[in-house]
């Protein structure tokens, strides 16, 4: 699969200090904080459609930066670094890789239990209760009374089910988001849709679920692979490289060595 450099977009952005709070492109309304104590935030933003528009949420340091689409008028995105202040901004791009500050707001995030982030639904890990994975997910779960044996059924059909798409490896789009729904009915997708359908799934059953993306000795390009939270302990799992197993009649520990994957990004 091509590297996905566009989940490291925030290495090669440069974002000038001018604040268009009085333009046309600002709204005092566009942050939506009522989903705070679940470690999200909504954005909510009339994307012109001559204009390709960012949201940068900065906490200390770190960064994570994602593409607003005219398309679609609220996106929900994850404060997952942990509690204290977060700058949420608008970003509206001026000329080649630079982009100008059109709005900011800062919000202070405390929560008791900083995973409840890896329950919600995301713009890359995208669900509600009606969506064919969710319903899947019931379905493979009925029964079933321990997380340990929700992950292993979930895990068990995706890895037996999806096949891996080399052909939209080759041409995938720098800002490619999976499509849960899509990937169950084509049974096809990269790393990507593998880990994001995965999380969307176990979330649904209540299982916290990261979507991580970086590297790992098991294939030499940019990765997404998951970590979920089992008796309080993350334990790495690779549905995209446990499904290329498969085929090859090879056995696999359904958890990964952590110490294989260099981790880059969580959602």
């Amino acid at each position: 699969m091509k590297k996905l450099y566009f989940m490291l977009a925030t290495l090669f952005i440069v974002v000038t200090s001018s604040l268009q709070a009085g333009t046309a492109y600002a709204d005092t309304e566009w942050l939506n904080t009522s989903k705070l104590d679940q470690g999200v935030v909504s954005v909510s933003y009339a994307v012109p459609k001559d204009k390709r528009i960012k949201v940068m949420i900065t906490k200390g340091s770190s960064s994570y930066t994602y593409n607003l689409y005219a398309s679609k008028k609220t996106e929900t995105f994850p404060l997952q670094q942990g509690n204290g202040s977060y700058k949420v901004s608008v970003l509206e791009n001026t000329t080649g890789n630079k982009y100008k500050v059109v709005t900011s707001e800062t919000i202070d995030l405390s929560l008791s239990n900083t995973n409840a982030v890896y329950l919600s639904s995301v713009q890359n890990v995208s669900w509600n209760s009606s969506d064919k994975a969710v319903l899947k997910a019931d379905q493979l779960t009925t029964g079933l009374t321990t997380d340990e044996a929700k992950v292993k059924a979930i895990y068990n059909y995706i890895v037996t089910n999806i096949k891996y798409d080399y052909t939209l490896a080759a041409n995938v789009a720098g800002d490619y988001i999976p499509n849960n729904n899509s990937t169950l009915a084509t049974k096809k997708g990269i790393c990507y849709d593998y880990a994001s359908l995965f999380a969307t799934m176990l979330r649904s059953e209540g299982i916290p679920t990261k979507l991580v993306m970086g590297n790992t000795s098991y294939v030499d390009t940019y990765h997404a692979w998951n970590e979920v939270l089992l008796n309080g302990k993350w334990v790495t799992i690779d549905t995209t490289v446990d499904a290329g197993l498969g085929k090859g009649a090879k056995t696999t520990d359904i958890a990964k060595s952590s110490t294989k994957y260099t981790a880059v990004k969580y959602y």
